[in-house]
């Protein structure tokens, strides 16, 4: 069984602050996910930023219109420098997505690394090498354009 990574990172054109308003608000996350995988939040959040601990469940549909319950809790927020989401239920046997946000002279240099790994073996790795990893990566592009939309057409985040 394989763990694998996935890396990026992106520049945004605002402050530190905007830009941990924008990605420790839970219901933005719809905001930059593929309409395809029809993303919806299904627990109940105040308008509040995350915290550690913070429990959020998902329904989504990441491979073939097949809805899936996926669940994360918040670890190691680190306002407004990083966090992370890990899944404690759902289609990955590990999930762990760490958000790292760091001032720069023109922005914020946003990263992105995911550490994942799937279930079933080799079957799992099979799967991985002809289809999972070419998900993931279309999922950032579409992000990395989103992202680029709304923080450059509006000047600013909702």
């Amino acid at each position: 069984m394989g763990v694998f990574y996935f890396k990026t990172e992106q520049l945004l054109p605002v402050d530190l602050q905007t830009a941990w308003s924008f990605f420790s608000t839970p219901g933005n996350l719809a905001l930059i996910t593929p309409p395809e995988m029809d993303f919806k939040t299904l627990t109940a959040l105040d308008a509040g930023e995350i915290y550690n601990g913070l429990l959020i469940d998902y329904k989504v549909k990441p491979l073939w219109g097949i809805p899936m319950n996926w669940k994360t809790e918040i670890r190691n927020a680190q306002k407004p420098f990083a966090f992370t989401d890990v899944q404690l239920k759902g289609p990955y046997r590990c999930w762990e997505h760490t958000h790292t946000f760091t001032q720069q002279e023109n922005g914020v240099l946003m990263q992105d690394v995911v550490k994942y790994e799937l279930p079933m073996g080799v079957l799992g790795n099979f799967t991985h090498a002809l289809l999972v990893r070419k998900k993931i990566e279309a999922l950032f592009r579409y992000r990395k354009a989103a992202i680029e939309r709304i923080f450059n057409e509006k000047g600013r985040t909702a």
